[in-house]
C-alpha cells in the first residue's frame, strides 16, 4: 500500500472494500462514477448476450422491448418513451419488424393506429437477457459482497428519490 493509510468505502475495514487515498476514483465526480459503472456493466452484459447468440441487438433494442413488453405500444408512444421523433421510432420498429422481433397489429381501440407487439423471438431474447443479467448481478454481489450491493442499491434508490421526490420514476432513455 506504499505507506498510504487505508480508507474504506463505508463499513468495516475489509480487503474487498480497501481503497487507498491515492486511488483517483475515491475523489471522482459522482456522475462519472455512475456513468462508467453503467458503461462497464452494460458492456459485459452485451458481450454475454452476443456469446449467447443475441449479438444482433444493441441496448436500445432492449429498452424498446421493455417498453413493448405486455400490451405493446404505438409508434408515437414508443417515440415519447425513447425521447426520439416519430420518424426515428418508426425506423427502429421497421428494422425490428424485418428481423422478426416485433409485429404491427390493429389497435384494439380501432382507427388508423397500429399496435407494436413483441414476437416470440423477442420474448426469447428477453428471457435470455434476464438470465444473463441475474447471473452478472450475482457475480457482482459475490465480488463486492451482498451487503455492499444492497447498500449501493439502497443509496442509489435514495438518490433517485431525493432528485424526484415522490413523483413517478422517469423512464430510462438511451443517450444518443
Amino acid at each position: 500500500m506504499d505507506g498510504q493509510k487505508p480508507v474504506t468505502a463505508g463499513g468495516p475495514l475489509d480487503e474487498r472494500k480497501l481503497v487507498t487515498a491515492r486511488d483517483p476514483l475515491a475523489s471522482t465526480e459522482l456522475t462519472f462514477l455512475l456513468g462508467i459503472s453503467f458503461q462497464l456493466v452494460l458492456a459485459e452484459f452485451t458481450r454475454r448476450l452476443d456469446t449467447a447468440g443475441h449479438g444482433d441487438l444493441r441496448p436500445v433494442h432492449g429498452m424498446i422491448f421493455q417498453i413493448l413488453y405486455g400490451d405493446g405500444a404505438t409508434s408515437s408512444e414508443l417515440a415519447e418513451h425513447l425521447d426520439v421523433t416519430k420518424q426515428a421510432s418508426g425506423q427502429l420498429v421497421t428494422d425490428l419488424e424485418k428481423r422478426g422481433y416485433v409485429r404491427r397489429e390493429d389497435h384494439p381501440q380501432g382507427g388508423r393506429r397500429r399496435l407494436i407487439v413483441l414476437t416470440d423471438k423477442a420474448l426469447a431474447h428477453l428471457e435470455a437477457a434476464g438470465a444473463i443479467l441475474h447471473q452478472l448481478e450475482s457475480e457482482i454481489a459475490a465480488r463486492a459482497g451482498d451487503d455492499t450491493l444492497l447498500a449501493l442499491r439502497t443509496e442509489l434508490a435514495g438518490l433517485i428519490r431525493a432528485m424526484i421526490g415522490d413523483g413517478d420514476i422517469p423512464p430510462l432513455r438511451p443517450l444518443w
